[in-house]
């Protein structure tokens, strides 16, 4: 998985463009998940986000994916659980300190944010992760926000 992952931070302006076309294409899927029922298509939406997300980016299924604001790099990988740079720590080679065989998830963050259109979204704070959100999609969270922001009297359930 470390290997994919740093891979994947290399080339970042690609799966950027990936997410650019994935993104409005789940939110016109909106409909779809409505009348199925967001508590229906949860478990296989999570199943194939944990899938292609764990082998991608080797994501922690946190709820509240910031994988387009941190250069493809998951946060979450952090041994600290930073979501918001990197810690005192970092080693000289760009290491991490509680971990010295990996790279820090910052420094792998901050060079793929830097290949990105998007770059400057790496100064975005993040929110800590909510507990109660761990393991769920956050594509269809990410749905309900944008149809709750474009239509705030129209509930997305």
């Amino acid at each position: 998985m470390y290997k994919v992952r740093r891979w994947v931070v290399r080339h970042s302006r690609f799966f950027e463009a990936v997410y650019r076309t994935f993104e409005p294409v789940i939110i016109k899927l909106h409909p779809v998940w409505k009348r199925i029922g967001y508590g229906r298509v949860e478990a296989p939406v999570r199943f194939v986000e944990k899938n292609v997300k764990g082998f991608l980016f080797d994501c922690q299924m946190c709820g509240k994916c910031a994988l387009s604001s941190t250069g493809m790099s998951c946060p979450m990988n952090c041994p600290k659980n930073l979501r918001n740079g990197p810690c005192g720590g970092v080693r000289a080679n760009g290491h991490c300190e509680v971990e010295p065989e990996m790279r820090c998830v910052w420094v792998d963050a901050w060079e793929g944010s830097q290949q990105m259109k998007g770059s400057d979204k790496i100064h975005a704070v993040q929110l800590p992760v909510d507990n109660r959100i761990k393991g769920s999609s956050s594509w269809l969270r990410e749905v309900r926000q944008v149809v709750e922001t474009h239509d705030p009297d129209s509930p997305a359930n």
